[in-house]
């Protein structure tokens, strides 16, 4: 009798150094950053759901990331401003209540922040050991160590995997959603479908942007369900298509009733103290604007107005309101964005967005060893199609969702996420492609594997220690990392900046500067989540380009983050207007500043 083969211990072992060492790195490079741009928004926001259950603030983005973040500090406990007009009067006053919360209350602004990023990097974390268990039942434990390991190492995951905003949990959210999804269509029984429930519902939790896990659900569902009626039919086709249908659309129903139910209890837990009054005042100002604005004639006139006037009633329902708030927000973010960012991309600045944008952008910033696997994975699988006669393509078509639904599953959802991503104009990072990057990495190695080539590898091998070498030189500036043909960490901002580049995390690193060069005033022009006057003090001089010259008020110094630079200096797209006095006529040679804080603030020595 033979033995059963003992599960290996190595694969698990390494699994532990992945995750220890991703952790270590994104905490390295979290201490020397400050606040950036968003968490001044998403920190307070969710110390307010979980330390006072009021949601007034930042309604435009799901509180599950929020609230993660928010428990590490409500339990050490924080001076939270609430009798400020921020919080008082003002609607959706997230920016003032962080910078008073962070800043201006006797806080220890650099703890709240570190605290608040154990939970995005917890999630990450999860991600990681998520990819590493999907990946195992495609490929086998030791290939899954592979794509476990790129996520681990992706300078991409190592910068946004630590702050406090929904992007992390987009991509958790997606691979968890998806995997119990799968599961669910492979072998629906109630636990697998009450599975794909829970982690649908959690998605939603996670980022409004998961709502194309609807249509995308729904897809899979409709050809998995096909093909195995024209597998299993034999000679009754026609009727195991129709019980296919029926039993698809009966599992989708009760993953969305059990995603919906799974929203309500959070959403209620954080409303409970908001009073009921200022939600429906906070609802009607916020959505005034929302396709025109509500009015009487609403549903005639506009469906989008009518949508806005039922979402203002159910503000007012003590049992619906939950639900009201999770519109909002849906509403908000939706607008946002069809209505495009001002950014800049390619030495032009432009709010209404670029469709090239995204596949440069991912050109740029992943690294090459990445774009390697990715490259020849995608050759590998393309050479395999072309090979079988394309006479058989349907029935092989059939015959691989019956094994390999795990990889269809990640195709669609890239290219379906793919589309909608460059047909956006809301162009402001690589963050927003991270929701396809763990598939995108888990089928290049797939194809890698069966690669029958005997050196595959040592290939694969090769690809992920320089992988370890990139990242290794990118640390800890990992959210300006470029690739060599981007121009490295020091030079990307060339191409593209904001969450790309420059999001405000140099802020500690000029407060080091200017101690180190015993500077005791300088100009500061600075774009991020940091509080310049809580780190320099006195030394701090508010500064923008239509002030003027620094020297006109005796002022040697100025430090100016490059996003401010690029888009006071990139050629102005075709309908976007700029002021001549916000160009920074009078700084000479922009580009070559004396010194820079970090890689994103440049410094300036006015006078030799």
């Amino acid at each position: 009798m033979e033995k059963p083969k003992k599960k290996g211990v190595f694969p698990w072992l390494a699994l532990a150094v992945i995750i220890a060492g991703s952790f270590l790195l994104m905490v390295r490079s979290s201490s020397g950053e400050s606040a950036i741009m968003d968490e001044l928004a998403h920190i307070p926001a969710g110390y307010g759901y979980v330390a006072k259950g009021d949601y007034r603030l930042n309604p435009e983005h799901p509180p599950l990331v929020k609230i993660i973040s928010a428990l590490p500090i409500a339990a050490v406990g924080f001076n939270f401003p609430t009798n400020i007009k921020a919080w008082t009067t003002d609607v959706n006053g997230q920016w003032d209540m962080g910078t008073a919360f962070l800043y201006h209350s006797g806080n220890d602004a650099d703890k709240i922040v570190g605290l608040a990023r154990i939970g995005p990097m917890i999630l990450t974390l999860i991600l990681i050991l998520m990819t590493y268990i999907w990946s195992k039942q495609m490929m086998g434990e030791k290939w899954a160590i592979i794509p476990t390991t790129v996520i681990a190492l992706s300078p991409t995951f190592l910068a946004h995997g630590h702050y406090v905003t929904t992007d992390i949990g987009a991509a958790l959210g997606v691979l968890g959603a998806t995997y119990f999804f799968v599961k669910s269509l492979e072998k629906p029984t109630a636990k697998n479908i009450i599975f794909a429930g829970l982690f649908f519902g959690i998605a939603q939790l996670l980022k409004f942007s998961m709502v194309l896990l609807v249509p995308y659900f729904i897809l899979l569902a409709a050809v998995y369900g096909t093909a195995k009626a024209i597998r299993n039919g034999k000679g009754h086709k026609i009727k195991a298509f129709f019980g296919q249908a029926g039993t698809q659309l009966k599992n989708l129903f009760f993953i969305s009733v059990i995603g919906c139910a799974l929203i309500y209890p959070v959403y209620f837990a954080t409303t409970k103290n908001y009073p009921i009054e200022r939600q429906v005042s906070d609802t009607k100002f916020i959505l005034n604007s929302y396709g025109g604005g509500p009015n009487e004639n609403a549903c005639k006139e506009m469906k989008i107005r009518c949508i806005a006037e039922t979402t203002i009633s159910m503000a007012a329902s003590p049992v619906l309101r939950p639900y009201a708030e999770y519109i909002l927000g849906f509403l908000m973010v939706s607008q946002r964005a069809s209505g495009g960012n001002t950014g800049y991309f390619m030495g032009e600045v432009s709010a209404t967005g670029w469709t090239a944008y995204f596949p440069v952008v991912f050109l740029l910033k992943e690294p090459l060893p990445i774009l390697a696997l990715a490259a020849l994975g995608l050759i590998l699988a393309v050479i395999r199609i072309l090979k079988k006669p394309l006479s058989t393509v349907g029935k092989r078509l059939v015959d691989y969702l019956g094994t390999n639904l795990s990889e269809f599953s990640m195709i669609t959802f890239i290219a379906i996420y793919a589309f909608v991503s460059i047909r956006s104009p809301l162009n402001i990072g690589i963050r927003h492609l991270m929701p396809m990057l763990p598939f995108v990495y888990i089928l290049s190695i797939a194809s890698l594997k069966n690669w029958s080539y005997k050196h595959n590898r040592v290939i694969v091998v090769i690809l992920i220690a320089w992988l370890g070498i990139e990242t290794a030189f990118a640390a800890p500036n990992y959210i300006s990392y470029f690739n060599e043909i981007g121009g490295g960490k020091w030079n990307g901002y060339r191409y593209v900046t904001d969450s790309n580049y420059d999001w405000g995390q140099d802020l500690k690193r000029l407060k080091n500067f200017t101690e180190k060069n015993n500077i005791d005033r300088i100009a500061v022009d600075y774009f991020g989540g940091g509080d310049p006057e809580y780190y320099l003090g006195d030394k701090n001089e508010p500064w923008w380009s239509s002030k003027g010259d620094p020297r006109a008020q005796d002022i040697e110094w100025a430090a100016i983050s490059i996003n401010s630079i690029q888009q006071a200096k990139g050629k102005t797209h075709e309908g976007f207007y700029r002021k001549p006095e916000d160009e920074y006529s009078w700084l000479k040679n922009p580009y070559e500043p004396y010194a820079k804080a970090g890689t994103s603030i440049f410094i300036y020595k006015l006078v030799d």
